[in-house]
């Protein structure tokens, strides 16, 4: 087990929509978007988080406001490294000074390059950690959700997350076989706005399309039609319109993302060895990330695989609570080759 005394070791889910950040002992104590407000003039850091993605629509000219983290992977070094930083700060907050630089465990996606992991590694020592270790978001989300990692027995994880879906089979402590789709939460967001833009001829934002999909979004076939109202740009007046849109429709426009996160789960099945497959079918499938909230997305899968499909308690903060939790683990990682808990598609 890792010893810390003076220390105060944390995990970090580093995710394109989200940043969880789980510092033992005490839990989740950072939970804030992955945004960040740029001066595009002067390159200064404006705003970090919840107060940066409030400014979303509503920036003057010389201020951008973007998402550092594109598809699980860093797009932008520097700006990653300002916003981890901004984080890492914000949870050592109230630390002792006599406090040593902590030890960080940081959520990587399984479909990650050796280049692209590295380049979280160096962003997190840059922000301040002693020692950076990666961990897969399969792997994480696993442990996160109480599945029992280090049995020989198989559980299988899908981990919808803002920018990539991760579906692994664990057993051991490791990835058997693992599937990383960049089809997610984003692209759900992505579908209403199109769809939306093409049925109405209606601009909306991002956080509208999030707030219909959360509100009234449905994975499948709809059996109560509800309805919504959102506000938006007329794209042949240019000026502010409100439209009703029903359920039946969202679920129509998110229909394609749906199928690519379904396929992602039977190409992964396909690929699982029989005894694991098996206990998978007696165990059944936990369902983590944003995108298991989405109304019904546990009963498609189910009745696409023919498996039992259960939701983990806190499907948001799983990949967070596995990536604080695996610190106790710390020496498998200080021994081993990190990219052996990652399985290359």
């Amino acid at each position: 087990m890792a010893k810390f005394s003076f220390s105060q070791d944390f995990g970090i889910d580093l995710g394109t929509a989200n940043t969880l950040v789980f510092v033992k002992g005490k839990g989740v104590v950072v939970r804030e978007p992955s945004v960040v407000a740029k001066n595009s003039e002067t390159g200064n850091i404006e705003a970090v988080g919840s107060h940066a993605r409030n400014m979303i629509g509503r920036t003057p000219g010389n201020i951008t406001v973007i998402r550092p983290m594109k598809d699980g992977v860093i797009a932008d070094y520097d700006t990653t490294a300002a916003m981890m930083n901004y984080y890492i700060k914000k949870a050592m907050r109230g630390r002792s000074i006599f406090a040593k630089k902590p030890n960080v465990m940081i959520c990587v996606p399984s479909g990650i390059t050796m280049v692209e992991e590295r380049a979280v590694i160096d962003a997190t020592k840059q922000a301040g950690a002693r020692e950076a270790f990666a961990i897969s978001e399969p792997f994480a989300a696993a442990i996160g959700a109480g599945l029992p990692v280090w049995e020989p027995t198989g559980s299988m994880i899908v981990d919808i997350g803002g920018g990539t879906t991760e579906v692994a089979v664990i057993s051991l402590g490791g990835v058997v076989t693992s599937r990383s789709i960049r089809v997610a939460g984003d692209n759900m967001d992505e579908a209403i706005i199109n769809y939306i833009r093409k049925e109405y001829s209606l601009l909306i934002g991002e956080r509208s399309a999030e707030s219909i999909k959360l509100d009234i979004g449905t994975a499948g076939e709809v059996t109560e039609d509800s309805e919504l109202d959102i506000r938006g740009r007329d794209l042949l007046t240019g000026l502010p319109k409100t439209i009703t849109v029903t359920a039946k429709e969202v679920s129509s426009a998110l229909n394609e993302t749906v199928e690519a996160i379904v396929e992602a789960v039977k190409n992964t099945l396909e690929k699982t060895p029989p005894e694991l497959a098996a206990d998978i079918m007696d165990r059944g499938i936990v369902l983590t990330g944003g995108g298991a909230m989405l109304k019904n997305i546990d009963q498609v899968i189910s009745d696409e695989t023919k498996i039992p499909v259960f939701i983990a308690e806190e499907p948001l903060e799983s990949v967070a609570i596995g990536t604080g939790k695996s610190i106790d683990y710390i020496h498998h990682f200080r021994n081993s080759n990190v990219s052996t808990l990652s399985s290359n598609n």
